[in-house]
């Protein structure tokens, strides 16, 4: 199975003006041991570098951009370590083929600027180069990103991260495997998907499944394996007294079905529906799926349901940066105490519960067919940030984002994921501008204020960014 968190490779290539190197002995030396830190930081983090050195003219700089378009970079990193020329880093930029990222990170935070030499002053010099890619990459319709500060500024690092936790995003998507099974919730226009735009904007494969290949795979499950599915859940979980025995098990054999399911599809993520009719399979297995789905999105393979493609991509998109990402939708406003209620019935990200997670018996799904169990609990108290991805007339995608603060209040006790945001304004008035925004009825909601990581991935994705 394809793993999730493919490391994105990053590559790294460090310059100055060579016309220095003569004039100023000293002065490579101290850039190239700039470089490699800056080398053994970016290694540091969940990436894979490829790092082409230290380059000091435009022929330098075409063969490095040789070297990191053959190594096929998910993003190029660009160390302006004093003045360089344009001319060395524009090849990279236009033949890597990756999104380019300029750093300016100065030895210290100030020079001595009493006793500092020419040499020395040029080692500080990477600011003055950054305006002059900017225009040059701009004339030549190259994005670009920057980050500007000095070698041991953790705040510039944080936002180095950022930009390559980005990458990761970017690179999950564009190699990912999103499976899609069973048909559209009827009715439901905005969680209606044209697959083609999925991987012309985001890149990647959507496998469109059929809930009998789900059936088949059910139906080869063997009782030891129901029983180590069961045995699982009793220890994620706390069951409650509403629990049906049978239900459970059923759960169980359906959670084994799904994860051979993905196995055989090599599956990212997954999103379903299927409507069924009167106890038939189909609608035993759509019912059945809670339990599974909920297993696999605490696995970071996110599982959505009624059919929100879109969703299920937003939730991968939150897990790889580490925030979780639960399936979410709007409940009540609670204008007493300011807040707004959200959360969904089935399945549910684990990873974002206060506490351990409940399993409880239902009889029926409100608007769906069937009967079963459901996954309950309350979300982390804390900062959380909302993510959709929407959809404008002309099918262009975009991110659309909101933090706010998961609060305490009372929540309701009917197998549903709850929870009560704050978000520092009248809830109707927050309500309206959501709504406004192009987000569909769905999202994913996050551990953790994310908007800067989100921007970065927006960027990189070349999709519009809205906060709410």
């Amino acid at each position: 199975m394809t793993d999730t968190r493919r490391r994105p490779k990053i590559g790294l290539v460090a310059g100055g003006l060579g016309a220095y190197w003569p004039q100023f002995p000293d002065l490579l030396p101290t850039l190239e041991k700039s470089s490699a830190y800056v080398s053994e930081r970016i290694s540091a983090f969940d990436a894979d570098i490829v790092d082409v050195g230290f380059i000091s003219d435009a022929r330098d700089g075409a063969a490095a951009a040789e070297r990191l378009r053959a190594a096929g970079c998910d993003l190029i990193v660009g160390f302006l370590t004093t003045y360089m020329t344009a001319t060395m880093l524009m090849p990279v930029a236009q033949r890597s083929g990756a999104p380019v990222l300029l750093i300016n990170l100065q030895p210290t935070e100030s020079m001595e600027h009493a006793t500092v030499d020419t040499g020395q002053w040029l080692a500080y010099c990477g600011a003055c180069p950054l305006s002059e890619m900017a225009n040059a990459f701009r004339r030549a319709g190259v994005e670009f990103r920057s980050v500007s500060g000095y070698l041991h500024d953790e705040r510039a690092w944080t936002k180095i991260e950022r930009w390559i936790s980005a990458a990761t995003v970017r690179t999950v998507l564009r190699h990912g495997r999103h499976g899609l099974m069973g048909h559209l919730y009827p009715g439901m226009y905005d969680v209606s998907t044209d697959l083609t735009m999925v991987s012309a904007q985001l890149g990647g494969h959507v496998e469109v499944l059929e809930f009998d290949d789900l059936r088949m795979r059910v139906e080869q499950v063997t009782d030891a394996e129901v029983a180590a599915k069961v045995t699982e859940a009793e220890s994620v979980f706390e069951l409650d007294e509403s629990v049906n025995p049978d239900y459970l098990v059923w759960g169980a054999k359906v959670s084994v079905g799904l994860d051979r399911l993905v196995a055989d599809f090599d599956l990212d993520s997954l999103a379903y529906y299927h409507r069924g009719l009167d106890g038939e399979i189909h609608e035993r297995l759509g019912a059945g799926m809670i339990l599974g789905a909920s297993l696999l999105t605490a696995r970071g393979i996110p599982a959505a349901g009624e059919y929100e493609l879109r969703t299920s991509m937003a939730m991968l998109i939150m897990d790889v940066l580490g925030a979780g990402g639960s399936f979410t939708e709007l409940q009540a406003l609670d204008f007493e105490r300011g807040h707004v209620e959200m959360g969904h019935d089935g399945p549910a990200h684990l990873a974002i519960s206060a506490k351990k997670p409940l399993l409880r018996g239902l009889g029926v799904y409100h608007g769906k067919r069937g009967w079963g169990v459901s996954v309950e609990f309350d979300v982390a108290h804390g900062p959380v940030t909302l993510l959709g991805v929407g959809q404008d007339r002309e099918g262009r995608y975009s991110l659309i984002v909101a933090e706010g603060q998961v609060v305490d209040g009372p929540l309701m006790r009917i197998g549903n994921t709850t929870s009560r945001v704050d978000f520092g304004r009248d809830p109707g008035e927050w309500t309206d501008d959501w709504s406004a925004s192009g987000v569909a009825h769905h999202w994913a909601l996050g551990l953790g204020h994310r908007v800067g990581e989100l921007r970065a991935v927006a960027s990189l994705l070349d999709l519009p960014l809205t906060v709410v």
